[in-house]
């Protein structure tokens, strides 16, 4: 096979590719850092959104660049098990937050007058 030809079956990446997701990584990685460290937006609400959102941005990022994921790839079985995976995710994050809700706003409130008399 020649130098720099494409290989004949699955998905590899090229140098180029890896160089790419290697650089938006960084980039992704740098700027939760400076929102972070500089206190840019100067609000907690809105810098955790932010960071979360690039998170995520940055897990496509890998899927694509490094995992070398996509829809036909081993005939799209790549990209059900990523569904059923972000599936199982979404549902122990939305369960998990539901519940410490919940045990938040059931449980016995105690005033701050009360939270300095108790032993």
């Amino acid at each position: 096979m020649a130098r720099g030809a494409p290989h004949p079956h699955g998905a590899h990446g090229s140098f180029r590719g890896y160089v790419t997701g290697f650089v938006l990584s960084v980039i992704l990685t740098a700027i939760p850092f400076w929102l972070v460290m500089g206190d840019v937006l100067q609000d907690t609400l809105w810098t955790s959104i932010v960071i979360m959102a690039l998170a995520a941005v940055q897990i496509v990022v890998h899927m694509i660049y490094f995992l070398h994921m996509n829809t036909k790839s081993e005939g799209g079985w790549t990209f059900m098990a990523l569904a059923f995976t972000l599936t199982l995710v979404v549902i122990t994050l939305v369960g998990s937050i539901w519940v410490m809700y919940h045990l938040d706003q059931n449980m016995m409130p105690m005033t701050p007058h009360e939270a300095l008399q108790k032993p």
